[in-house]
């Protein structure tokens, strides 16, 4: 049954030859836990990019039930937690994700650091992958506010004050974050959700994308 759904999609889009070039491609011996015990470093940018599927897809499950207010977001999730089949399953893997997703990348990093997998001709690439890290790091504080508590409101209240130190832009980079620049309210958890929902998000994909794309031209890079 699958044989045939797929000889009939290939048969009018032709997809064999795609996945055939990524199913080809040759993963270099050093990569191989087989022949180098020390290859397990070469998991953790494999690893980043697995937790972070799993963080979109638990994130997508969290919108059906999550609503951006501030008379209601601590009700809905509650209610996701309390009511809601594996809710509190799915809430708990998307929590603990968002801090396992930074230490993968602070692990991929040290890795390509000290490899000297930076240099030519990979800066670009070395320059993308920081700019994911920071992505990485607002969806983090982007969606800390989200589940409005006092523990969220107050730490956001923390990250806002830092923000605004920023020279030259602070007191912008506060109100564009907060909407107001005195209280935070209504507004700042708005702003926040659409930041951690939609702009940062479609940022990844793009520089993920760019990330790949790199990554299959200039290959693995080798050890020292």
């Amino acid at each position: 049954m699958l044989q045939k759904l797929y000889d009939w999609v290939d048969e009018r889009v032709d997809i064999t030859p795609l996945w055939r070039d990524i199913a080809d491609h040759e993963v270099p011996e050093h990569v191989n836990p087989a022949h180098h015990f020390s290859a397990f470093v070469y998991c953790f940018g494999g690893l980043t990019f697995f937790i972070t599927v799993i963080q979109v897809l638990s994130g997508m499950f969290l919108t059906m039930y999550y609503v951006p207010d501030i008379e209601n977001a601590w009700k809905s999730v509650k209610y996701l937690q309390m009511q809601v089949a594996y809710g509190q399953i799915v809430r708990g893997m998307h929590h603990w994700g968002a801090s396992l997703v930074i230490v993968m990348m602070f692990l991929h990093t040290l890795r390509v650091f000290f490899q000297g997998a930076y240099k030519k001709p990979r800066e670009l690439n070395w320059v993308v992958g920081v700019l994911i890290f920071f992505v990485m790091l607002g969806l983090g504080f982007t969606g800390y506010l989200l589940p409005w508590d006092n523990k969220a409101f107050f730490a956001t209240q923390v990250g806002l004050q830092i923000a605004e130190q920023t020279p030259l832009i602070g007191t912008e980079l506060k109100t564009l974050l907060a909407g107001d620049p005195k209280i935070i309210g209504a507004q700042t958890l708005t702003r926040f959700f659409a930041i951690h929902v939609f702009f940062l998000p479609a940022a990844l994909f793009g520089l993920m994308g760019a990330h790949f794309v790199m990554i299959r031209k200039q290959g693995i890079s080798g050890p020292l």
